[in-house]
């Protein structure tokens, strides 16, 4: 199991889908034709879309109905947002902090027919919101292999595949509460290439609990050697402690 969580192989991992020379410029997934801009994370490389889809229920050419507004946070090439969208979402935002992927959103936006939906946005977490904007859904699928707390990233890219001391981790457990409507909904897509145990040390920190929602078993490696279990997470209060 180290070898997974093995944060300098996940590095590597990011720099062979920026180099790669038969990095296509277009993949296809859910029965429809997507945009890959250079130096954006590439779902051909990596199963974690395509997983989150299924996780979600948003995968496949016609995916269930979901909630009627929708955040996604590190969209990437906004796959995920879109597939909102089409499932019936009204209101979809789809954050990044890389400017490339916002811009890649917007085409794939634009490409499916519901670029009224969906708005990108560049954003650090939440900090491109406006004040006080909710919705029912905030979902991100993250970079959930732990990298040091000093480490510095060389490229935006990196910041897809490790998360330095988890720090993008605390920030989302700390402040998606203030994302949700009433009734609104927190999901995480994390797996066993992270620590788990870290995670829910940093959510009892920050007054959250993690009730697992769905799992899946992936093979994943060079030669489909890695089983990785991917895990839909679901953000809510820590239960009163009893006294």
């Amino acid at each position: 199991m180290l070898h997974v969580q093995n944060y300098q192989r996940s590095l590597e991992r990011s720099r062979m889908s920026l180099t790669r020379k038969d990095r296509p410029s277009t993949f296809r997934l859910c029965d429809r034709e997507w945009d890959l801009l250079d130096e954006v994370f590439a779902p051909v490389y990596s199963p974690s879309t395509g997983v989150g889809l299924d996780l979600l229920g948003l995968a496949g050419s016609a995916p269930v109905a979901t909630a009627r507004s929708f955040l996604d946070v590190g969209t990437g090439t906004g796959v995920i947002a879109i597939q909102a969208a089409l499932a019936g979402a009204e209101r979809v935002v789809a954050l990044d902090i890389n400017a490339k992927a916002v811009h890649n959103a917007d085409l794939n936006a634009r490409r499916h027919g519901v670029a009224d939906r969906v708005r990108s946005v560049r954003s650090d977490m939440f900090d491109g919101l406006a004040p006080g904007e909710r919705f029912d859904t905030v979902f991100w699928s993250s970079n959930y292999v732990l990298a040091p707390e000093s480490y510095e990233y060389r490229s935006v890219h990196e910041c897809a595949y490790v998360d330095a001391g988890y720090r993008a981790h605390r920030r989302f457990l700390s402040e998606v509460p203030e994302r949700l409507t009433e009734h609104g909904s927190a999901l995480l897509h994390f797996s066993s290439r992270g620590d788990l145990a870290a995670l829910h040390r940093i959510a009892a920190e920050c007054g959250r609990e993690l009730h697992t929602v769905a799992t899946v078993d992936v093979l994943e490696g060079v030669y489909g050697s890695d089983r990785v279990e991917h895990m839909l997470l679901e953000v809510v209060p820590a239960a009163p402690a009893v006294r």
